[in-house]
């Protein structure tokens, strides 16, 4: 996977133009591209997914002033600087693409250092930042990093949390899903729970 190292980036204050790159990269890794999403494909993304909404909105009226796509010109500008600020409806719809808060799509001011999470305060933001930021450690692991980015990316990140608490709660139920909906990790760790039973020694490695 391509994610960018966010953690040193933090380091100093960001630029808007480098948030929407790492988006777009975490982006790209989320659809299985196995590289960023091209300000293209953004866009054309972007305007598939309002056309989607069409359908769904058409009996409400549509606010004034309210963006429903945005061009690559427009978002190269952003990107290399050329346009400072973005207008109120266009952060609005990156930000419900991108599923980030909207005060997160600004320049950093200048001294700013600081953790990620607070830039968004709440604890989904600070979930979402953290789970993006593990997914980076884990990049070596596909698997785990899409699974941390998957997570970010859900509407209630913090519901998420609390589902999995509850099927690990549950005796027994987080095998029996495992079995039901990815049999080949099931297999898996089947073979190894019979292996140390038959005194192998190859059991778990904690790393």
């Amino acid at each position: 996977m391509i994610i960018t190292n966010w953690n040193t980036a933090r380091e100093r204050p960001v630029k808007l133009g480098e948030k929407i790159r790492y988006l777009r990269e975490v982006e790209g890794s989320l659809r299985g591209l196995g590289r960023p999403m091209t300000q293209l494909e953004l866009v054309r993304a972007i305007r598939e997914e309002a056309e989607k909404g069409k359908g769904k909105s058409k009996a409400r009226a549509k606010g004034p002033g309210k963006a429903t796509s945005i061009s690559q010109s427009y978002l190269s500008q952003i990107e290399n600087g050329a346009r400072p600020h973005m207008t109120q409806s266009s952060r609005a719809l990156l930000a419900k693409f991108f599923k980030v808060h909207p005060g997160f799509l600004v320049d950093d001011p200048d001294g700013y250092h600081a953790e990620l999470t607070s830039d968004l305060r709440t604890t989904e933001g600070q979930l979402d930042v953290w789970l993006l930021q593990g997914s980076e450690k884990f990049a070596n692991d596909p698997a785990v990093s899409n699974v941390l980015i998957k997570a970010a990316r859900e509407k209630d990140t913090r519901r998420c949390f609390l589902l999995l608490g509850a099927i690990l709660d549950t005796p027994g139920l987080a095998d029996r899903l495992l079995e039901a909906l990815r049999p080949e990790l099931a297999a898996g760790n089947g073979n190894q729970h019979r292996g140390n039973a038959n005194g192998n020694g190859e059991g778990r490695r904690i790393r």
